[in-house]
């Protein structure tokens, strides 16, 4: 069974916005069995909108529209809708009568006629009520195709795609089952990674397929499982999933879509009742900021000294002026003073330091651009590591912030283990 997303609106098109209903949108169809075929942008254009769903019809089982339906003379969905369908808007007495609690009961102001025109549908649509807004829904079908209309506000399409949408595809829909497996790597590059588990991908089922998804300093590997016994499906990828274990067991880290870099050293953390500080330098906070971004953060994360310039680490970090002038500010002694330093004003078990030349000029010391040192203070002393992580300066930045929370974690699993 196959879906086509069309968001509609040229605020998309002009990037004002950002469209993140489709991605909602598709996560919720595949986890019902149901494939996004592909995703498509619209302008509010009549014709456009007219020649996009001829070009979908029987093509595929599902069009998902969103946005076009407000009351301004801008939204002109509901209309096209009528064209298409060779049909009429007429006042749907259950939508009129939400409408006007909702103005009158909840924004207590008097309804106006734009107001009451949302209740005007196509006769020949079936309504999906909108609790969350005044827009209702639109589902209609034409031929082999399936048409539904939802409101572009995310608040009111996600309540519509949960409520409405979801299950009325599963109750009027036969679909296959569609199983995801993600492990989550962490230290080594997509190319490396492909060589590792070369024979293991070739020895797939053919039902099984695997993605690399790539980001700085880590690699997802998604299984994803197609098929009409649920059973079996989830026995394979399992199966799969162990026999992938024992060949890069030392960079897997987790197994769920969710489970970041983060997220697995908090919990490490957590368990063995350990602390942690940060001194960022070239990474501007950016380790302190994933670290407390998660969820019970403040049980083990202390605090971050950001001390981008050379004055700060001397006079908030109390690192030596001499040291700085005998080994430069980026140096492996630079960031072990950063990281104890930390680790004792803030009296943490552990203390992340970096310092580097992320670019694209130079600063204060003479170390190649990308050069980024990384220091762990831990309970027995301290560990250091020079990086080269190339350019551009986001690419420095994001690589030494996940790097600096890989050695972390290496550095605990050594007590756990």
């Amino acid at each position: 069974m196959k879906a086509t997303i069309v968001t509609i609106g040229d605020e998309i098109l002009i990037g004002q916005i950002v469209d993140t209903n489709s991605n909602f949108i598709a996560k919720e169809l595949d986890r019902i069995g149901v494939q996004t075929y592909e995703m498509i942008s619209i302008s509010d254009d009549k014709q456009h909108i007219l020649n996009t769903f001829a070009q979908l019809q029987n093509k595929v089982d599902v069009v998902i529209i969103t946005g076009g339906l407000g009351p301004t003379k801008d939204d002109i969905t509901k209309k096209t809708f009528c064209d298409y369908f060779d049909d009429e808007l007429v006042v749907n007495p259950e939508v009129l009568a939400h409408v006007t609690e909702l103005i009158e009961g909840f924004y207590k102001r008097p309804i106006s006629q734009l107001n009451k025109d949302q209740a005007l549908v196509p006769s020949k649509c079936t309504v999906l009520h909108n609790k969350m807004g005044t827009a209702p829904g639109m589902w209609m079908k034409k031929e082999n195709t399936v048409f539904i209309s939802l409101p572009g506000v995310p608040y009111e399409m996600k309540y519509l795609v949960e409520n409405e949408i979801i299950p009325k595809i599963i109750k009027e829909y036969k679909r296959p089952y569609i199983i995801h497996k993600t492990i989550l790597t962490y230290g080594q590059g997509e190319s490396l990674v492909a060589e590792r588990i070369e024979n293991w991908e070739n020895n797939l089922p053919e039902f099984i397929k695997l993605a690399y998804l790539p980001n700085p300093g880590r690699v997802r590997l998604r299984l994803t499982a197609r098929g009409t016994d649920k059973e079996l499906l989830e026995k394979a990828i399992e199966e799969n999933v162990q026999s992938l274990d024992a060949i890069i067991h030392d960079i897997i880290v987790g197994y769920d879509e969710n489970e970041t870099i983060e997220r697995v050293v908090g919990k490490l953390l957590a368990k063995e009742n350990k602390t942690i500080s940060t001194a960022e330098s070239c990474t501007g906070g950016k380790i302190a900021s994933l670290l407390s971004s998660v969820q019970g953060a403040s049980g083990y994360f202390k605090g971050s000294v950001v001390s981008y310039a050379t004055e700060a680490k001397v006079n908030v970090l109390g690192v030596s002026q001499d040291l700085i002038n005998q080994f430069s500010v980026v140096s492996a002694e630079v960031a072990a003073a950063m990281a104890l330093n930390v680790k004792d004003i803030l009296k943490t078990d552990y203390a992340i330091a970096t310092t580097g030349n992320a670019g694209p000029s130079k600063g204060d010391a003479d170390a190649e651009i990308g050069t980024v040192f990384i220091a762990l203070a831990t309970p027995d002393g301290v560990i250091t590591e020079e990086f080269n992580f190339g350019q551009p300066r986001e690419k420095v930045i994001d690589r030494a912030t996940i790097k600096s929370l890989e050695i972390l974690q290496k550095e605990i699993l050594k007590i756990v283990q």
